[in-house]
Parts: structure tokens; sequence; C-alpha cells
């Protein structure tokens, strides 16, 4: 199947990184010209640049915070000069900062709502003002399977992804219209380095939900991603689709 990506303009947010980063590479195996975003790992992204590079596509780092406002604005300007062009926002940045809700403090709730919701809402809300005016565009918005069914100790993050699949849906229906397609990926649990430092005994609870035996890996969502930013997916918009093995059904 050809997914004639090749050319288009791309942005990923908490691209440095694990699921950001294999979305950032597949992308670029496509031909897609890839901006990532990132905060703090400044050596991941320049490496994760050379990488994409040395495979012959293209592909710039820009470091803003996902929950400044006007950094969204600016990056998304900066990647539109420097392409010439954008059709693609993958929303992937994120955070968690977990306790039971008689524990979790306000700086708790606002830093996971913030970067996690307002963060998704800033950089969709700049990309649709693009993508509304040329009468295309896709976005992918990252959420997770805690966003639909909840999370003991998840409060402030299960509320931020449910939160995403709310945007999205909402703004399916604004941009529909305007040839602008906007779905939702909600992963389980994914084999990142980071979920590697998570205790045993939570991994064999996680690994026992499933029915397939298995974790998703970061490409796994990837080529998920790739397909819902071509046209193989135009009549899709809306959707929030679960990869997780059957870990929620």
């Amino acid at each position: 199947m050809e997914l004639e990506l090749a050319g288009k303009g791309a942005i990923v947010t908490g691209g440095s990184l694990g699921i950001g980063r294999a979305i950032a590479l597949e992308l670029a195996r496509e031909g897609v010209k890839v901006a990532v975003n990132y905060r703090r790992h400044d050596a991941e992204a320049r490496t994760l640049v050379e990488e994409i590079e040395k495979i012959g596509g293209k592909a710039l780092a820009f470091q803003a915070d996902v929950v400044s406002f006007n950094e969204a604005e600016a990056m998304v300007k900066r990647v539109v000069e420097a392409f010439g062009r954008l059709e693609i926002l993958v929303c992937n940045a994120g955070i968690t900062w977990d306790g039971p809700i008689w524990k979790m403090t306000e700086q708790q709730w606002d830093t996971v709502i913030g970067t996690n919701l307002k963060g998704y809402f800033n950089y969709n809300r700049a990309a649709a003002m693009v993508f509304k005016e040329q009468k295309y565009g896709k976005i992918v918005n990252i959420s997770s399977i805690n966003g639909l069914r909840g999370k003991f100790a998840q409060t402030n993050y299960a509320a931020s992804k449910g939160g995403e699949i709310a945007l999205s849906k909402s703004l399916a229906r604004e941009l529909g219209k305007f040839n602008v397609n906007v779905n939702v990926i909600a992963p389980g649990l994914v084999m990142t380095e980071m979920a590697k430092g998570i205790g045993a005994e939570f991994l064999k609870k996680a690994l026992d939900e499933t029915v397939l035996g298995r974790f998703a890996t970061p490409e796994d969502v990837a080529r998920l991603v790739v397909f819902l930013c071509s046209d193989a997916s135009r009549h899709i918009t809306g959707e929030v689709i679960k990869i997780d093995g059957g870990q929620y059904i």
C-alpha cells in the first residue's frame, strides 16, 4: 500500500525519546520532513536528527515547553517557514506524577494537566489554524487506555488523557469540513526505556491483563501513527484506536 507521505511536513511533540522518537523515525522513513519537539533532552533530540539525516531524511529539533501557548505558536510558525509546509501534527509529549487523590498535591494535578492537556490544546490549536487555511491536515493525539478506563493513583493522568480524547473528538467535528482528520491512539503499556524501570510486580499485572501476552513496542504505535497520517485513512476521523494487546477490552 502506497502511503504517499514523501515531502510532507510534520511536528512530533515529545519526540526525542520513547514513543515519540519511534514516530519521528517511522515518519522520516516514509519521506516526511520531521520537526522534533523536546523540552529537556537536547542531546537525544540532536542524535535523532542525525539518525534521520543518515537515512536520507530531513529533520529539525526545536526546544519548546508544550505548556507554553506562545512557544507552541512560535514553533508551528518556524516549522512552516523551515519546511515550507506542514500537514501533520502528532502530539505525544506527556508525563505522569502518580498518587492516590488523598495524597495528591495541587502541584501534581496542575503539572500533569498542564503538560498533558494544555500542551495538546496549544499545539492542536496552532496547527489547526494552518490546516484550516490550506484545507488539509492530519492530527494524531497519543492518549492512553487509562483515559478510557481510569487507573488507581492516576486521577490527574487519567483525567488529562480523557480530556485529550474529548478535545480530539470536538476538534474532529470542527475541522472535518476543512478536510482535516483528527484521531486518537490509546496505547496500553508500551515497553519504552522508562517502562523498563517499572517494578516487576506492576509489569506482571499489566502483562496479565493482555490477551496477546506481550507489551507493545514504540514501533507498534509508530506504524499506526503513520497509517493515520496518510490518505489511506482519509475517511477515519474522531476515532479512538486502542493499541494494547487486549489489555482493556
